[in-house]
């Protein structure tokens, strides 16, 4: 019998979640919680001197803004033109580096004015974005990571990303922390350490029982 669409993505989800024990489980406690526009659809995001970074999408709609951690209140925003959907956020070398979606373009930003001082152009589609010491980091929703040269732009290295042996593919959002990728998938309650290196998925971080609260 031909598996239909749906079955094949639950067959796909059912073989993830079975194979995630192989990384190991990465344990988290909730210390606090803040306030946060519901409205934002966040898509990059860090924290930096008290104030979050975001970075919010949809067509329309889509903002560079820093926000204040505490009470949640928006203390400077950016509007995108329309044409273009807000993806992934970072701060690298003193600028703000912003993805979009499916346009191919990034922008680059004064961290204090929000003046954009410049853009940059990337092929494929833009979700999660983050550094190392020497380069960007780039997730496109495959399971492909780019490490993208920043002066040029240019790519440098790509790995794949795997659990066991299988590809992971709806890496999101990505953070670096202490030499490890971290990166939520897509559609899934985690956060996979991933190591930048081999591409392996280390660590799991299962925040299921945070919904739906």
């Amino acid at each position: 019998m031909r598996a239909t669409g749906i079955q094949r993505i639950i067959l796909t989800l059912f073989l993830l979640c079975s194979s995630l024990p192989a990384a190991e489980p990465i344990r988290y406690e909730v210390v606090t919680s803040h306030p946060h526009d519901e409205r934002a659809w966040t898509q990059g995001l860090f924290y930096q001197n008290g104030h979050l970074f975001e970075s919010t999408g949809l067509y329309g709609e889509s903002t560079v803004r820093r926000v204040d951690l505490e009470s949640g209140r928006v203390l400077k925003k950016q509007a995108l033109s329309d044409a273009y959907f807000g993806e992934g956020l970072t701060l690298f070398q003193g600028q703000l580096y912003q993805l979009t979606w499916q346009a191919g373009k990034g922008f680059i930003y004064d961290p204090e004015t929000f003046e954009k001082t410049g853009d940059f152009n990337y092929a494929g589609e833009g979700w999660g974005l983050t550094h190392d010491k020497s380069h960007l980091i780039l997730s496109d929703g495959t399971a492909t990571i780019r490490f993208l040269d920043p002066a040029t732009f240019e790519v440098v290295r790509r790995i794949s990303v795997t659990l066991g042996s299988r590809p992971v593919r709806h890496l999101n959002e990505l953070e670096y922390i202490d030499g490890f990728i971290y990166a939520n998938v897509w559609y899934q309650d985690v956060i996979v350490k991933i190591n930048p290196q081999s591409g392996a998925i280390v660590g799991l971080l299962n925040l299921k029982d945070l919904w739906p609260e």
